[in-house]
């Protein structure tokens, strides 16, 4: 199983930024310690090209983002301050779910240890989201012609609300989102399926809803690609989640969605999204187990198809 990580995940932020940005390295050393892996398992991405961006954003929005001419306005809405390295940063968390994908078609399933950027809009990024790496894959996948399908399963908190904006008129993407219903964003754009949970949900009735939702995506017409967004944030104790799951409840959420995906013999790129535990080890813990339960279904797959 590939896993695309390279260190420009790691943005310098300035002190007492709230985005919990030194969790990338501790997910790649969690993975390294965790037995299942070897160095021939990570892979350095590259970045995202302009063509394979411009088929998610504007033009004049790249341009604003690589110049640094972004005003005030769009620097706060994104939360991230401008650099250099922040756009390279954000091409290659886009480059990540690009070859993510691609592994996956290969190889049955592949991950990004980044992404899940699901808030950048065709026309802006916000909410520390600047390119849309699931849009961006899904339309590159469409023009390299490897696919015709993609399902995009976002199961962050927070709304999908960029990549539902952006593939709103592509039929051949469909997007579904899992989330809190009184979280941010506070103005939700319509995915081609929402599911919107009360305050407090807890594992019980988040598994129960997700489980008629999946089988309601892949009702609508078998996808060639799964993007799974496999957010942290709806554990009991992130800062912005809302929600009450338990790391067993997202344990068997990821168990959930690879089952469904694994049954169909569907591939999957997974992207880490959200996740923003009052203790960082909480989040690293569950995007790890996330990776983890991913390489032992498939590989299980494989081993079972020789």
């Amino acid at each position: 199983m590939k896993l695309f990580y390279a260190d420009h995940f790691v943005l310098p932020l300035p002190e007492g930024h709230r985005f919990p940005m030194e969790k990338y390295s501790r997910l790649r050393a969690r993975l390294t310690d965790s037995g299942l892996f070897g160095a021939e398992d990570f892979h350095v991405p590259a970045a995202a090209s302009d063509t394979e961006i411009l088929r998610a954003h504007d033009a004049a929005y790249l341009q604003r983002m690589v110049r640094g001419s972004l005003d005030k306005e769009e620097i706060r809405r994104i939360g991230f301050p401008w650099s250099e390295a922040m756009v390279e940063r954000s091409r290659r968390s886009a480059g990540a779910t690009l070859a993510a994908c691609r592994a996956a078609l290969e190889d049955g399933c592949a991950a990004n240890l980044a992404g899940g950027t699901h808030h950048a809009f065709r026309d802006h990024g916000e909410g520390f989201c600047v390119f849309n790496d699931a849009a961006i894959a899904a339309l590159a996948m469409r023009a390299e012609g490897r696919v015709e399908r993609v399902a995009i399963v976002d199961c962050d908190v927070h709304q999908g609300n960029g990549t539902a904006s952006i593939l709103a008129n592509r039929p051949e993407c469909f997007t579904f989102s899992i989330h809190g219903a009184r979280n941010y964003p506070f103005d939700k754009e319509a995915s081609d399926m929402d599911v919107e949970l009360p305050d407090g949900t807890s594992d019980d009735t988040y598994l129960t809803a997700l489980q008629a939702a999946l089988g309601a995506v892949f009702a609508r017409g078998r996808p060639d690609l799964v993007i799974y967004l496999a957010g942290a944030d709806p554990y009991e104790d992130d800062r912005l989640g809302r929600l009450k799951l338990t790391k067993q409840g997202l344990a068997e959420r990821d168990q959930l969605v690879f089952e469904k995906v694994k049954k169909r013999g569907l591939p999957i790129a997974i992207a880490m999204a959200g996740g923003y535990a009052r203790q960082i080890d909480d989040t690293v813990e569950i995007h790890t187990n996330t990776v983890c339960s991913a390489a032992r279904h498939f590989r299980k797959r494989q081993t079972a198809s020789l």
